[in-house]
């Protein structure tokens, strides 16, 4: 690819300037936070709520927009990789604009996507992710999976303790802080300077392993690089562009390295199978409902159900559609991988923690770096550092996958299917699965 001229480069770096301005003056998640009065109102009476949204001004953030897309008229990757932007970054203004209203969703899908939108396959769908963990994890004793004496209680001051340790390890005088915070709505949350704990919140010391390789070694750290880019702080900036391989990337982080929790997966199937609920029309009671179903616990499932229906329609058919992100995310870089390592590219993996970023913007990113117009990421998990077991894990995943599963459960099954549970890992209502691959 032929590389930029100086004076394009110019170019791209101011419109970048201006989109990172633009990017920092737009909060979704705060643009559409639900008071704690609207929970009790509903959990004690029944109330269902009612969001007022505080007014955001997005005339500069337009502004902006409109300085950097005079910059960057062209075909080159690096103009197109900026364009993307200021697609994506006007799409969020006009998400936040539209906050409380059936128009908020066509936006939401439009950043976030949707569980019945296709991959590239052209045929596999998030939603089948969902479906197939929901009935794969489903009738499992979680509590069994794991020996007795083997889990370790934490405090949240205890866990908050062990997680400062783990990342002083891991980013020196960079590290960011801990704080315990009633604030937080998540267990924990985020950024290049700063991870909050949720006050109250009862942990273990797995824990502490899943936020680090999840929270801290994927959001951190590529936040931390993407700052230090002088030419694109752009990079360090998290917005409704980087979510889902953000996302994505965070929980495959916590596959390879092995402190995925089912829990945790089944969590994130059950977001993606309601989104789809209301979508089809489900209103908030409904969703409620499918959740302390499914839960058993009426303050979680009014957290679920709030997720997806904060900055929507509290009727159905105009949901928030941000959580399907986890899954359709892990998919779009499990095949990322995948296929770079088949290609024998695994340098490529590497682009990813420049800064936040969406997988298209890798050939654009992989030049710029290429010519020393970005700097190497100098924070990354121990998984990328080293890539001896990704490369040899995505080598030998990339050959299950033309494994057909349903052969080989029909000739176990036929042997298998009246053993006794032995150990008590087995719930009564478990059931059938197909074992259909659907990762392609």
């Amino acid at each position: 690819m032929e590389r930029l001229s100086d004076s394009q480069f110019k170019l791209a770096v101011r419109a970048g300037k201006h989109l990172d301005k633009a990017a920092g003056g737009m909060r979704v998640l705060s643009s559409i936070a639900w008071a704690e009065k609207h929970k009790s109102a509903f959990l004690k009476n029944g109330t269902l709520p009612t969001p007022v949204y505080p007014k955001v001004d997005t005339a500069k953030v337009r502004a902006h927009i409109a300085d950097a897309r005079k910059d960057i008229e062209g075909d080159h990757e690096i103009q197109q990789w900026l364009c993307r932007l200021a697609e994506t970054l006007s799409t969020q203004a006009s998400l936040i604009e539209t906050r409380g209203t059936a128009e908020f969703f066509e936006h939401s899908a439009a950043l976030y996507g949707r569980p019945t939108r296709l991959m590239l396959d052209r045929k596999t769908k998030v939603l089948n992710l969902a479906k197939h963990l929901d009935a794969a994890l489903d009738g499992l004793d979680f509590d069994r999976l794991v020996m007795e004496g083997e889990e370790e209680r934490l405090t949240d001051v205890q866990f908050a303790r062990a997680l400062r340790g783990r990342l002083g390890r891991h980013f020196g005088d960079q590290a960011p802080s801990v704080e315990v915070s009633a604030s937080v709505t998540a267990k924990a949350a985020a950024s290049s300077t700063r991870i909050r704990v949720r006050q109250g919140a009862a942990f273990t010391a797995r824990d502490v392993d899943q936020l680090l390789q999840h929270e801290a070694l994927i959001h951190t750290a590529t936040a931390l690089n993407g700052k230090s880019q002088k030419n694109f702080p752009i990079l360090g900036r998290g917005h409704a562009g980087t979510t889902e391989v953000q996302e994505g990337l965070a929980v495959f982080a916590e596959v390879v390295s092995g402190t995925m929790d089912p829990r945790r997966f089944r969590r994130l199937s059950g977001r993606v199978l309601a989104i789809q609920m209301a979508v089809d029309g489900a209103d908030f009671k409904e969703v409620f409902d499918w959740f302390l179903e499914r839960d058993g616990d009426a303050g979680i499932a009014y957290d679920n159900t709030r997720r997806i229906f904060r900055g929507g329609v509290i009727s159905g058919g105009a949901p928030f559609t941000k959580d399907m992100v986890y899954l359709n995310g892990l998919l779009r870089v499990h095949n990322f991988m995948r296929t770079v390592v088949k290609m024998g590219r695994a340098d490529l993996i590497r682009i990813l923690f420049l800064g936040k970023m969406d997988i298209e913007d890798v050939p654009a990113l992989a030049q710029l770096a290429s010519n020393d117009r970005l700097d190497a990421p100098k924070f990354m998990p121990p998984w990328v550092r080293d890539l001896r077991f990704l490369v040899s894990y995505m080598g030998y995943s990339s050959f299950l996958n033309q494994v057909k599963m349903p052969g080989f459960q029909a000739y176990y099954e036929k042997d298998l299917k009246n053993v006794p549970d032995v150990w008590g890992l087995v719930g009564h209502d478990r059931i059938d699965q197909t074992g259909e691959d659907i990762i392609e």
